[in-house]
């Protein structure tokens, strides 16, 4: 009995660290476009998501920081989940259609061309 118990525990302390293993959380940083603070809520609300731990937008430096669990979501998913709100990410761009749907005050495009 007292060898099933101690069999029982390694097993789960082993369970426990492979899974531990295989989930690392990772932080990344990119540019995502933007302007204002809907923006900033739109944002960091698409990435709500419990595969995310933290997303943090800074409207100034057009930068976001996240830290996700990997490989559960990758850092390109979670850049289509921004664009699929209506911003463009250093590597995808949003569509027009949904773009366009965003408050005039969201309209960083034209924004970024005059600059």
């Amino acid at each position: 009995m007292k060898t099933t118990v101690i069999l029982f525990t390694l097993i789960i302390s082993l369970s426990s660290f492979l899974f531990a293993q295989e989930n690392i959380v990772k932080e990344a940083e990119f540019k995502v476009f933007g302007n204002c603070a809907s923006c900033k809520s739109r944002i960091e609300k698409s990435l709500k998501i419990k595969e995310v731990k933290s997303a943090r937008w800074n409207k100034q430096t057009k930068m976001l920081s996240v830290a996700y669990i990997s490989p559960a979501i990758t850092l390109d998913s979670l850049q289509q989940r921004i664009a699929a709100v209506g911003h463009d990410t250093e590597k995808y761009k949003a569509a027009d259609s949904v773009y366009a749907e965003l408050p005039s005050c969201c309209l960083y495009r034209d924004v970024e061309k005059s600059h």
